[in-house]
């Protein structure tokens, strides 16, 4: 049993919630409590009960309180970490009038292209927001509802993100922070406030939304009673902001203002998604300019197909996700959702360049390269939006630190090797969301500096891989594919 102090961070992804117990002097992981979602949805809808990720928080907590044999009283605060966009609309009472809309609902592309008219084209909105609204923005998810249904719409009494409907759970008070609502377009990087003529534009009252908290990190209450009852843990300890789920995983690899800036993560997950940490304000229409849980930027780039893209093309094929190759001639765009990045929101999969010797092997490898391709292609714009020159050595040579699901897979690391030309760091910390929750949860309850504390924890114990040469044949091929493709994806 450790003497430290013990904080939980919480992970509440699009798939599962995971509860990270950590020692907050080491940063050790004593246990990692887990319970899945589920998501419904077909033709681009995808929902899920908001009341799903509360009794998944609970069991979660549950099982890593037993898996560690810690007790209650060892725990000082916590903090939880959400998917990004989620639109939830609450009664007066706190109950979801609906299940959530997620990230990756698609069905509110029309919306997303009337807005960025409706304020002057994409230029305006990076000006205000950073970010154009794209079908996940939650902007757009509140747009489709106020036109598909508007009964829903016009009983809400409270609209919150993922992570603000679980924290005002816990707290008893309703409060957001600044990287998770830079992920709505209704909140400005550039003023750090929301935006009130984006809320006119969208017809939403101010007084619906939470509080922004300054920073992820920041203590906005105590554990209630009855959440704690419900949890099995003391009453009165921290509860902080919190933060959407990249902008924790940039605190758990310790990048921020008091950590690591200008260098790039690569997430494999559900989504992919690359980014990196900066104290320049991002505002490029390809990229999404979110600001980061400890007041500096984020500039991001996020595709809807990544794992579960190439999970499903494996089991079509009857193959283990092991079982790749390098795909030769054949070019495979997993857009099985549609597609965020590019914006391609109505696209499918695309597969060409079969032969008569392709293999079943060759087609998987060849999802994974698409995958990792379409994701890549933005690292460029991700390192300008920090004020770095891609082409410059000392750019070019930063190691790119890989996390998520796909950071386990070996052919998901050797690809990216031999897409990137990079050397890859595979943090010591599995869990960076969770991890990255548990720093600002030890920020909460210890007034220190989330990004310092995590970058402390993880000194030791990285992997690096060193860089291999960049495979320009594939690289070429499947870009030119998907510059090929994209008039026809469009629709």
């Amino acid at each position: 049993m450790p003497s430290n102090a013990v904080v939980i961070g919480v992970d509440s992804s699009t798939q599962s919630t995971k509860a990270a117990f950590t020692d907050v002097a080491t940063g050790e992981l004593l246990a990692v409590g887990r319970a899945p979602h589920h998501v419904s949805g077909a033709d681009g809808a995808r929902e899920t009960d908001p009341e799903v990720w509360w009794r998944a928080l609970r069991q979660a907590v549950a099982a890593g309180l037993k898996q560690s044999g810690l007790r209650p009283s060892d725990v000082t605060g916590i903090a939880v970490a959400g998917q990004q966009h989620g639109l939830v609309v609450l009664d007066r009472a706190g109950t979801p009038l609906r299940p959530a809309l997620l990230w990756n609902d698609t069905r509110s592309a029309p919306q997303s292209a009337t807005l960025t008219e409706a304020l002057g084209g994409p230029d305006a909105w990076t000006a205000r927001t950073g970010s154009v609204p794209v079908a996940s923005m939650t902007a757009a998810k509140w747009q489709w509802l106020r036109e598909n249904e508007p009964a829903a719409a016009k009983a809400a009494a409270a609209v919150r993100l993922p992570h603000d409907f679980l924290t005002e759970r816990l707290a008893g008070v309703a409060a957001t922070d600044p990287g998770d609502a830079s992920g709505t377009c209704w909140y400005s990087t550039a003023t750090g406030a929301y935006d009130p003529e984006l809320l006119h534009l969208v017809g939403l009252d101010a007084a619906l939304l939470p509080p922004v908290a300054a920073t992820g990190g920041t203590r906005i209450g105590s554990l209630t009673t009855g959440a704690a009852a419900g949890l099995g843990l003391p009453a009165g300890i921290a509860v902080a902001a919190g933060t959407g789920d990249n902008m924790a995983a940039a605190v758990g690899l310790g990048l921020g203002g008091a950590g690591l800036l200008g260098h790039p993560v690569l997430s494999l997950g559900t989504s992919g998604t690359v980014f990196a940490a900066t104290r320049t304000r991002p505002a490029s229409t390809a990229l999404a300019g979110f600001a980061a849980a400890d007041g500096t930027y984020l500039p991001l780039a996020c595709t809807l197909n990544c794992t579960l893209a190439v999970d499903k093309v494996a089991t079509l094929l009857g193959l283990d996700r092991e079982a790749a190759e390098a795909g030769g001639d054949v070019v495979l765009l997993p857009y099985l959702d549609g597609e965020r990045t590019p914006d391609l929101p109505g696209a499918s999969g695309l597969l060409t360049g079969l032969r008569h010797t392709t293999t079943r092997q060759q087609i998987l490898g060849a999802a994974y390269e698409g995958a990792v391709v379409t994701v890549l292609r933005a690292l460029d714009e991700v390192l300008r939006a920090c004020g770095l020159d891609p082409a410059a050595p000392e750019t070019a040579g930063r190691a790119l630190r890989l996390v998520g699901g796909g950071a386990k897979g070996r052919h998901w690391v050797e690809t990216v090797r031999r897409l990137s030309g990079r050397s890859v760091v595979i943090p010591r910390n599995s869990e960076p969301v969770a991890i990255g929750a548990a720093a600002l949860a030890a920020a909460a309850a210890t007034d220190t500096d989330p990004v310092a504390l995590a970058a402390g924890w993880q000194r030791n114990g990285s992997t690096e891989l060193p860089a291999v040469q960049r495979d320009t044949q594939t690289w070429e091929r499947v870009s030119a594919a998907m510059d090929r493709a994209a008039p026809t994806l469009l629709s």
